[in-house]
């Protein structure tokens, strides 16, 4: 029996191992909180857990030598140190995480090895990549082109759930959301190349009313122009990939950011409290710093980025509870406190794909795929999306239907079609419009 090493014991890892252990695969868990991976695996035949932290390359090394194939689940700057040591023992990879350029540094290794190292088999990224994919390679066979190109997508709260002045909740850590916050973007816009910095990640969203999830916003989604070459799509005018949210989000953001809350500079916060902090950055007594940071920012006072800074505490008399550290440091611990989504809530999965494509004949028309995934009894939407594409690729690796080496991403034929095939199969599918009016385009 196949044996599939697992490092790290999060939420993606339930997903993963439990459908693994569903088609008869034997799994081991290493996990520096052993108890986790043990709650995991729980009963179920086949599966081991064992108490291994990052640093413990002597027992990484035998576990990658004594499995066939290894999923890191751990913070993407570890990936390299793992690939290494698979490619030393020439055995197969699986992330969820983007492609380091570390990463990419080892492909002709692998490839040489007959390895691959498959990297971007999540939701976004993987499963925006192979359904975009997809329709693309469907165009050009078909002897059209593709025109524009819009991929979103967002992890976020159900409607329901979206009941604070932010409009979001987190499924596990903010560290992630908030890092990702201080990125720029770059995307292409008729055929010019737009450069957003971090200051103005969050301003001026999209606007798109999705079917069944209500009105949502999108803002720029890293560096759109890789994947030109990425997808094929060299002819396109248009490539945007963004992030869906709630509306009232991105304004929250931006003040946010606006006033240095997500800095890393690590600073001092003995004695203080969280309206010192905000009148500190506008140069202000910190008396009615509600009021004046609403009149520095010419806004009303039921603007609603005032009304989510003082829902989150930021206009409090309350004492930090950290002696030093970041104002990022400050936003995450407050958003840990009042912004987790509970137990038992449920959280869905938005994902949007508009094409502008002109077919053989010449003529225009627009393609969109949707998907809306909600929660289920067992799994956050979010943690099945990620988890499910990159545990049904361990499985056709271990089965010899995807035999691809290399360092790769999810969009070639061979890899995500069987994927996607299997994902259907459990729920995870995207629905496809073909030959709707130029009309129906995204702006």
């Amino acid at each position: 029996m196949k044996k599939v090493l697992i490092l790290g014991a999060g939420r993606i890892a339930g997903p993963i191992a439990h459908y693994l252990l569903d088609n008869n695969f034997n799994i081991t868990i290493a996990s520096r909180t052993q108890a986790k991976a043990d709650k995991i695996i729980s009963s179920q035949q086949g599966g081991t857990a064992v108490s291994w932290t990052i640093d413990n390359t002597e027992l990484l090394d035998k576990l990658i030598a004594e499995h066939d194939i290894t999923v890191s689940l751990l913070p993407a700057e570890h990936h390299v140190k793992v690939a290494r040591h698979c490619l030393e023992h020439k055995k197969n990879l699986v992330t969820t995480s983007y492609v380091s350029a570390e990463m990419q540094k080892l492909h002709a290794g692998a490839q040489q090895a007959g390895l691959l190292f498959l990297n971007e088999i999540g939701v976004d990224p993987g499963l925006d990549h192979m359904t975009v994919k997809r329709i693309i390679d469907k165009v050009h066979q078909d002897g059209g082109k593709i025109n524009e190109l819009y991929s979103l997508c967002g992890a976020l709260p159900a409607p329901e759930e979206a009941d604070n002045p932010f409009g979001y909740k987190f499924s596990w850590s903010p560290q992630g959301v908030l890092k990702a916050s201080n990125n720029g973007a770059t995307f292409l816009k008729d055929s010019e190349v737009v450069e957003i910095p971090t200051e103005d990640l969050f301003k001026n969203p999209l606007k798109i009313d999705f079917p069944e999830a209500g009105n949502m916003e999108v803002y720029p989604n890293r560096n759109s122009l890789n994947y030109i070459e990425n997808y094929g799509i060299q002819e396109a005018r248009t490539v945007y990939r963004g992030t869906f949210r709630h509306p009232h989000w991105c304004e929250a953001m931006d003040v946010i950011k606006s006033l240095g809350l997500l800095s890393h500079e690590i600073q001092n916060f003995e004695g203080k409290n969280f309206k010192e902090i905000v009148s500190e950055k506008i140069g202000v007594y910190p008396k009615n710093v509600k009021e004046k940071l609403a009149g520095t920012l010419n806004l009303e006072l039921d603007h609603p980025a005032i009304f989510a800074l003082d829902w989150l505490g930021y206009f409090d008399n309350n004492m930090i509870n950290l002696k030093e550290g970041s104002t990022f440091d400050l936003t995450a611990m407050l958003m840990l406190q009042k912004m987790m989504l509970p137990e038992g809530a449920r959280d869905m999965v938005v994902m949007l794909h508009s094409f502008l494509i002109e077919n053989s004949k010449g003529e225009k028309e627009v393609i969109q795929s949707r998907m809306l995934d909600f929660s289920t009894a067992e799994y956050t939407s979010i943690a099945r999306t990620v988890a499910l594409p990159a545990a049904v690729a361990v499985k056709l690796i271990l089965n010899g239907k995807i035999n691809n080496t290399g360092v790769q991403i999810p969009v070639i034929k061979s890899i995500y079609e069987p994927v996607l095939n299997e994902l259907e199969t459990l729920g995870i599918k995207i629905n496809e419009e073909w030959g709707l009016p130029e009309s129906a385009k995204l702006n």
